[in-house]
């Protein structure tokens, strides 16, 4: 049986100036441990802005075949990323265009993300 890969792109909570990341990397952790839990291969592009983030979602999205990509709500409803968020949905689309795109709400939720696509 082929076990689904899925690709979670996001803000990396470490890379962001002035805030506590040790929260959301938790909640990262939480959020590998569901994939862990329903048998799901997920691989992790999080992303720093000032570090060519594009470069590393094309250099992710082609390491692997992936069924579904999820985009970070970090990413999603910042309003002034909503550029870079565009940018993304079309690297997706581009670089991996049979994977589904999803969104989460949170990092915990990544897994329900991607199985409302992959049932």
């Amino acid at each position: 049986m082929t076990v689904a890969r899925v690709l979670v792109v996001g803000l990396d909570p470490a890379k962001i100036q002035g805030w506590d990341p040790e929260p959301v990397q938790a909640a990262l952790a939480r959020g590998q441990a569901r994939f862990d839990d329903h048998g799901i291969e997920a691989d992790w592009c999080l992303v720093a802005l000032d570090e060519n983030p594009e470069g590393a979602i094309v250099e992710a999205l082609t390491r692997e075949d992936h069924v579904c990509v999820v985009i970070g709500g970090g990413i999603r409803t910042h309003e002034p990323l909503l550029e870079f968020f565009e940018r993304v949905v079309n690297l997706v689309r581009r670089h991996a265009p049979d994977a589904a795109i999803a969104f989460n709400s949170s990092p915990e939720d990544c897994a329900d993300a991607a199985l409302r696509w992959l049932r």
